[in-house]
């Protein structure tokens, strides 16, 4: 039976050991001095061991009972931290899970997260300054000092039978005296033997005092605190209430009553610790089993789980829950119940004043649906609009009265633009966004099955002709979507053409074409051509050519790598080549291929005018997309030379003079020019070679006569293979659709 006893007390000793401690602030702490008793020891830092103590003496100086051997170093376990609850985290309760599963979110407890940072985020009183109404008892100590024509510095400390001694005074008993009567009752005492001297009294080390915390807590026990506690500071450092715990009746015993029950809700929604009272040693605080629950979900500030009070209505319930949010709908709320712990049922209705005065009972589920976002009197318009939103509906209301004009449709951003003075650095634009005045469409719900409606309706008869069909009568919850012509792909008679012409015109700019107008037709609406022009040397160019010429670019190149990769992958060195010469010739078409793979395509298209074109009945008839440019340059004067040459240069043109002229010019070729392959791009774009030349003439290449704007571009000679070979092609192709500079500047 000895043995059993011990085996308990041993048990409830180690769970006791890991208990949260408050310790004993150290006000005024100071080396003491000579002539004063020696400080009593301080055991305010131990909790206490076991089940034994609680019977024991609470007052400083206690000596602990008599405990089992402690364990060999290796074995005992780590210390913590005095300020860290140890214990089992807080459970789930049987209604946090059914709330849970009957909402299917994890709602909060109420109250709980005060406590949820309580081990990391709670510190003990400790040296802070001592209220006026604190009450002095043994093992507080007092640090005493008196001048004049009587000289005392002493610190003492309140023994067991409430005194002090003092040399010179005698012995004094100040427990039960507050703090702020402590120095005026001991400036009388002191007065009584001496005169004509100044006295000071401040509190050094004080006492530490036992309680219990009892019943539902996350961690009951005893602790010792400092006698500066109260009953919030006790349940910080044990951890506050367990998952079965209640928050709102917690009572603080005292002897053989309940001194106050404290409610944790008063002083998380109010900030109210009127019922903090400041603890004694021997208090019990008991936590009692929680009371009714409710869950409360949805549009609230603060759902979650509240612990119910006395009898709550719902609107009492709800402004404990912060009350609805700014989108809760007050038309239908539902709330689930649990009737005589026999059945469940549902009630659906309005938060309307009657309802609002409902009685909730334990294990109700509360939920608040939001409003509804539809409109009941507005219709929607949007889309290449210059205001977009929701418009007021009215009855009769129709298309006319949401869009009464067609200015109306004019954004912001147009006229933003047209307020600019500067042309800025994009020049003129045309408008990407413009209205389409075809086609617009209303989106309407059929309230019969609750499928979506398209009402297609010409926009520009709605608007200039009231009366038309077109003019559709709305229905409030109706969208109003205007289109833009980019939004749908048009027939091409519809669509919105904006050409440039610029150069050697009178009029030059941006101009918008109609279906079936051409090239001819638009530069005789810009005034016509000026004396200068050179019709043979204009260039012409369209977005969709470029876009091809990009990808036929993309696509050369990415078989030319191809290509490489798979030849010099297994090649082999060759008759009279070494490793390095074919290490060297790699990197040469790597580059060259590097070089063209840079080419920017231009979208030139080559008109093959004639050399001699001169008016605009030399223009062909050729039709027209949008984004097309045409540039008409002024007459040149010069010819180019380039490459391998020994003087690269631009030469005064001179009519009739002919290739090898220039060549001459030029200084004639250099030893590493190519010349098999010299070849002459003309002004108009188009490339003439010596291959080319023998095909279609009988003539010699060397005599082709130049005209003003051409250029004579002499290649090196360059080893390649036959996929290099097919590749340098690919380049004259590209210079043919007006690549010139960029071709110039790789074979330069």
């Amino acid at each position: 039976m000895k043995s059993k006893a011990f085996l308990l007390v041993f048990l409830f000793g180690t769970i006791c050991v890991g208990q949260s401690v408050l310790t004993t602030p150290n006000v005024g702490s100071q080396s003491a001095p000579a002539n004063s008793p020696a400080p009593a020891a301080s055991n305010a830092q131990a909790p206490l061991q076991g089940p034994a103590q609680v019977g024991g003496n609470p007052t400083s100086g206690a000596m602990a009972p008599e405990t089992p051997a402690a364990p060999p170093p290796e074995e005992r376990p780590q210390a913590s931290n005095p300020n860290t609850v140890v214990g089992p985290l807080t459970a789930k309760s049987d209604f946090e899970q059914f709330a849970e599963d009957a909402t299917g979110l994890t709602l909060p407890v109420y109250g709980r997260q005060l406590f949820n940072g309580v081990p990391t985020t709670f510190a003990p009183v400790e040296n802070v300054p001592v209220p006026a109404d604190y009450v002095l008892g043994p093992g507080d100590q007092l640090l005493i000092r008196a001048w004049g024509k009587i000289d005392l510095d002493y610190r003492v400390t309140v023994d067991r039978n409430g005194q002090i001694n003092l040399p010179k005074v005698g012995t004094l008993t100040v427990a039960g005296l507050r703090y702020a009567q402590v120095e005026g009752y001991l400036r009388s005492a002191i007065g009584a033997l001496f005169t004509g001297f100044e006295l000071n009294v401040t509190l050094g080390q004080l006492r530490s005092i036992q309680i219990f915390v009892l019943g539902e807590g996350r961690q009951p026990g005893v602790y010792t605190i400092s006698s500066l506690s109260t009953l919030v500071d006790a349940l910080f450092a044990s951890g506050g209430p367990s998952a079965t715990g209640t928050m709102r009746h917690i009572q603080l015993r005292r002897g053989n009553r309940v001194l106050t029950e404290f409610d944790i809700y008063d002083l998380v929604q109010r900030g109210d610790k009127s019922h903090d009272v400041q603890l004694l040693p021997g208090d019990v605080i008991y936590i009692p089993t929680i009371g009714a629950q409710v869950a409360i979900s949805g549009n609230v500030n603060e759902p979650g789980i509240y612990e119910l009070k006395g009898e709550t209505t719902i609107a009492s319930a709800l402004q404990g829950a912060g009350g609805l949010t700014n989108i809760a709908g007050v038309g239908r709320a539902v709330l689930e119940r649990i009737e005589n712990h026999s059945n469940r049922r549902v009630e659906e209705f309005a938060l309307d004043a009657s309802s609002l005065q409902r009685p909730l009972k334990d294990g109700d589920l509360l939920r608040i649906f939001p409003l509804s976002p539809k409109f009941e009197n507005a219709v929607t318009l949007r889309g290449n609009v210059a205001a977009p939103g929701r418009y007021v509906w009215k009855e009769g209301m129709r298309i006319s009265d949401l869009i009464p004009s067609r200015e109306s449709l004019i954004t912001s951003g147009y006229w933003n633009r047209q307020n600019h003075v500067s042309l800025g650095s994009g020049g003129i634009t045309a408008n990407n966004a413009e209205i389409d005045w075809d086609h617009a469409v209303i989106e309407r719900l059929d309230e019969h099955d609750l499928s979506t409606r398209l009402i297609p309706f010409h926009l520009g008869n709605a608007i200039d002709n009231p009366a038309s069909i077109d003019n559709q009568l709305l229905r409030a919850g109706d969208i109003v979507t205007i289109f833009s012509r980019a939004d749908i792909a048009l027939p091409m008679e519809q669509h919105a053409t904006f050409v440039s012409v610029s150069g050697e015109v009178n009029a030059p700019g941006l101009y918008r074409v109609n279906p079936g107008d051409t090239l001819r037709g638009v530069v005789q609406e810009a005034g016509g051509l000026t004396q200068h022009s050179y019709l043979y040397a204009s260039v012409f160019t369209r977005v969709s050519t470029r876009v091809a010429q990009e990808a036929q670019l993309r696509q050369a190149a990415d078989q030319m790598q191809k290509e490489l990769i798979a030849k010099y992958a297994n090649a082999t060195t060759q008759a009279g080549q070494t490793g390095a010469d074919q290490q060297a010739q790699l990197v040469l078409q790597q580059a060259t291929l590097a070089k063209l793979t840079s080419i920017a395509p231009t979208g030139r298209v080559v008109l093959n005018m004639n050399p001699n074109a001169a008016t605009i009945e030399d223009i062909p008839v050729f039709p027209l997309e949008d984004g097309d440019a045409f540039y008409i340059s002024p007459r040149l004067g010069t010819v180019q030379v380039v490459g391998a040459v020994y003087n690269a240069n631009a030469f005064r043109y001179e009519p009739g003079k002919r290739l090898i002229a220039y060549l001459n010019d030029a200084g004639g070729a250099t030893r590493e020019a190519d010349q098999k392959r010299i070849y002459v791009i003309r002004a108009d774009g188009t490339v003439v070679s010596r291959q080319s030349r023998n095909s279609h003439s009988h003539g010699s290449y060397d005599n082709l006569k130049l005209l003003p704007g051409d250029a004579v571009v002499v290649p090196e000679k360059i080893r390649v293979s036959s996929p290099m070979n097919n590749f340098l092609e690919a380049s004259q192709l590209a210079s043919q659709t007006a690549l010139t500079a960029a071709a110039l500047s790789i074979i330069k």
